[in-house]
């Protein structure tokens, strides 16, 4: 299969139709695999879980492919790299979220998963050890696995290497704290976050707890390690564009329309944590700004560029933020992205109408 050019593409129809007609269905064909897998293979508390955080949560992959599009990728092996971590990702947030247990030591080993699908040294863990339920007839381990064979193709993995395994860590520490009980998982995320706070020092711990949630910096490093003639200042610049402008801008957008379901299920969400609507307009407009900027000073800046307006127009589209308290900030934040995002915006509502997304 060739590869796409999308720096070519970023400004017509044509990165979208091949999105849609070309990484859609790989996308859908390896889902249905994993579906079935787990419907055949796991416990029933276990299967349930997985195949819900698939049937669910299947625009997390669909949205995440679009690094599949990345130039120089490979597009099927990129879609099943992405498509067999960020499906640990769903699961795991279901594990952790929907079966009525608040235990710091189970959810913490459950998350080396996402740690060691990106170490293809790493010898896989027990991450249901702690957990009360275990059976799921190699489930995780096979994804984990997968994610292992994938990364250790990549021509410049030992590039990426440090930098995928600080995302994932952050990663796996952000979901371990935000799932804890009421009582605790404040405290414990303001703890983890301050710690970081001279790091980066533009970011409330919120905000860089966003940051954290986020998949998309692991999705470019390994789209970029699929270049021999990727160099360490480059992944430095990546790296330091996602994280944390453009993962804070995913997650925030992502908690911005969940902000009154979030509220009604009593869910910890980040951007409650802003004052008024005005400081949300504003603290969003400075991640997508930020994120602009800094798209500019990395390989293929177009497709980075391609990506955030995407973001906003993919978050924006959706069906919360016709509520009320959500609809001025989330027209204000169209209207501010530009022409490209307001027709970006129109697609994904018919795409959405369509149920494509």
């Amino acid at each position: 299969m060739t590869t796409f050019r999308p720096q070519q593409a970023m400004h017509n129809p044509t990165l979208i139709f091949n999105f849609v007609t070309r990484i859609f269905p790989l996308v859908k064909k390896e889902l249905s695999g994993w579906q079935s897998f787990a419907q055949i293979s796991a416990e029933a508390a276990l299967s349930e879980q997985a195949q819900a955080s698939i049937t669910s949560k299947a625009f997390h992959c669909l949205g995440g492919s679009v690094y599949a599009l990345y130039p120089g990728v490979n597009p099927e092996t990129a879609v099943r790299f992405i498509t067999a971590y960020q499906t640990i990702s769903d699961y795991l947030d279901n594990l952790v979220d929907n079966v009525g247990i608040s235990n710091e030591t189970a959810f913490s080993q459950l998350h080396l998963a996402m740690q060691e699908a990106l170490d293809p040294e790493a010898r896989t863990s027990d991450y249901y050890l702690y957990y009360p339920f275990q059976a799921d007839g190699g489930y995780l381990q096979t994804l984990v696995k997968t994610c292992q064979s994938l990364v250790a193709e990549l021509p410049s993995y030992r590039v990426v290497k440090s930098d995928l395994l600080w995302l994932a860590e952050k990663y796996s520490e952000l979901q371990t704290y935000k799932h804890l009980s009421l009582a605790d998982r404040e405290r414990k995320l303001l703890t983890w976050a301050n710690s970081h706070r001279s790091e980066y020092p533009a970011n409330s711990p919120w905000e860089f707890s966003a940051a954290a949630g986020s998949t998309l910096g692991v999705f470019c490093l390994f789209a970029a390690a699929s270049s021999p003639d990727l160099a360490p200042a480059q992944v430095r610049q990546i790296k330091q564009a996602y994280f944390p402008w453009i993962c804070g801008l995913h997650i925030l957008l992502d908690y911005f329309i969940d902000l009154r379901e979030d509220y009604e299920t009593r869910q910890l969400n980040f951007v409650q944590y802003y004052a008024d609507a005005g400081q949300t307009l504003e603290r969003l407009n400075l991640f997508r700004h930020n994120s602009l900027i800094a798209a500019l000073s990395l390989p293929y800046p177009k497709f980075h560029k391609a990506v955030i307006q995407g973001l906003l127009a993919m978050y924006l589209s959706d069906q919360k933020t016709s509520l009320p308290q959500i609809y001025p900030t989330a027209h204000q934040l169209l209207e501010d992205g530009g022409k490209t995002v307001k027709t970006l915006h129109l697609v994904c509502s018919l795409l959405r109408k369509g149920k494509q997304i």
